[in-house]
């Protein structure tokens, strides 16, 4: 096991992770910029390193930083939590060299599936099941024309590389695609410095489904069952749940089994989430993201599976503390992530919080590394924390939930506390009768 890990991160993941560690008996560093200083997780760490000024390109983004910083303070191990690094296949390439772990994938299995066209031909020939579009990057208008004539109206024009909505053009007609096309080259070209863009059949109204995978370096591969994520806004996801509410025992089984044999197949190593559109009865596999997910907590309170202890685990050659045949599904649970916004227009909220009481009680956890007086730098993501409710049913969740909200008390900013507690009192959300657009559309209706 590791005697000391660097944890290339901020904010409330970078305290899960040394939490993690100290369960484990690892000491750990915290490394921060200028504007973190004060964070939680650097005050609760072993040791701490500044690595630059707020900006995150000077600190968090900052390869040859955070590599000296391990090197100064003897950390064998490199945690990089989710966002910033965790997905450059360069630093992990970097960080083996400097003979420290990388806790997590290979840098091969990293580039592959960040290339949304690499990973969607990888994972088609492992057996996932793909969305209808092009074979792989379009070169011009003329090719993007023939290929949606073939697929058929709508289409989704997207970036082959990066995430988050940037990059992604919709056309519903010929006569959108060609400003889709040239429109989605530019943003990609800006935001990931490549412009590269494939097509995909557009589905009208699907759900978001993940599947949580670990795989060990002993052969060894379990899934976790899926998280439903499709409570979006322009692609960021708000609100998740474990396990779905409209699949069946028959369908969870079947994916899971489809996405653990093709990862079995992969070769691939540590935690990885594998996400698909699902339409009509039917998967349709998006992207795979080689970290830990943001809303891993739910498939912990599920499953009683700790998720970043068993990366942990794994990227020291251990063995998974599990087997297929233990994995059990257990109530219900719900993510709200709590954001500093405004929760109508979603306008960054950052500034001192006067005023701070994460709720409690049974089933009820709040992951977040924020406190009274704390100040919420305006430089990084604006999360506050995340909301995390379990109960025996949905509904024991739902109504854990919404006294949890009744609860929570953060002052001196905006919140999406609010947002939650009005997405609580509407028939379909209770019903969980929703889709990848209705959030947007319930805010479009509700005047936001």
């Amino acid at each position: 096991m590791f005697e000391k890990v660097l944890i290339a991160n901020r904010g409330e993941i970078a305290l899960r992770i040394h939490r993690a560690c100290q369960e484990l008996g690892i000491q750990t560093v915290a490394v921060h910029s200028t504007a973190d200083a004060k964070a939680m997780h650097v005050r609760l760490a072993d040791e701490s390193v500044c690595i630059g000024p707020p900006a995150a390109k000077d600190s968090y983004l900052d390869i040859s930083r955070i590599i000296a910083a391990a090197e100064i303070t003897g950390a064998d191990a490199i945690h990089p939590g989710y966002g910033f690094l965790s997905e450059n296949a360069r630093f992990a390439e970097i960080t083996t060299a400097h003979n420290i772990a990388f806790i997590g994938p290979s840098a091969d299995h990293i580039r592959v599936m960040g290339d949304k066209i690499a990973a969607k031909d990888t994972m088609g020939k492992a057996g996932i099941p793909l969305v209808p579009g092009s074979d792989g990057g379009i070169r011009d208008v003329e090719e993007g024309l023939k290929v949606a004539r073939e697929i058929g109206y709508p289409v989704l024009v997207k970036a082959a590389s990066g995430g988050g909505g940037r990059g992604m053009k919709l056309a519903r007609t010929e006569n959108d695609l060609e400003d889709a096309i040239l429109t989605a080259k530019s943003e990609a070209k800006a935001a990931f410095g490549d412009d590269a863009v494939y097509l995909e059949k557009y589905l009208e109204l699907p759900r978001h489904i993940e599947i949580q995978i670990v795989a060990d370096s002993h052969g060894n591969v379990v899934q976790l069952g899926e998280r439903d994520c499709s409570l979006q806004r322009r692609n960021q996801k708000l609100l998740e749940e474990a396990l779905s509410p409209v699949l069946t025992p028959e369908q969870r089984a079947e994916i899971g089994e489809i996405t653990r044999a093709a990862i079995e197949k992969l070769g691939y190593l540590g935690v990885g989430t594998v996400e698909y559109l699902y339409e009509d009865g039917r998967f349709y596999f998006i992207e795979m993201n080689t970290r830990i997910q943001v809303e891993h907590p739910i498939t912990e309170q599920v499953t009683d599976v700790d998720l970043i202890r068993e990366q942990i685990r794994i990227a020291a050659g251990e063995k998974l503390t599990i087997k297929q045949s233990d994995v059990t599904f257990k109530g219900h649970a719900i993510e709200c992530r709590i954001n500093a916004e405004d929760p109508r227009t979603f306008t960054p909220s950052p500034g001192k919080i006067t005023d701070f009481h994460p709720p409690g009680g049974p089933g009820v956890r709040f992951d977040s590394g924020v406190y009274d007086g704390y100040q919420i730098p305006p430089y990084y993501d604006s999360m506050i924390g995340k909301l995390i409710v379990y109960g025996d049913s949905r509904e024991l969740c739902l109504a854990r939930l919404r006294r949890a909200l009744q609860e929570t008390v953060i002052t001196g900013v905006k919140t999406t506390v609010p947002l939650f507690g009005a997405l609580l009192d509407e028939p379909d959300f209770q019903k969980g009768d929703y889709h990848i657009h209705w959030l947007e559309e319930w805010l479009a209706r509700d005047g936001s």
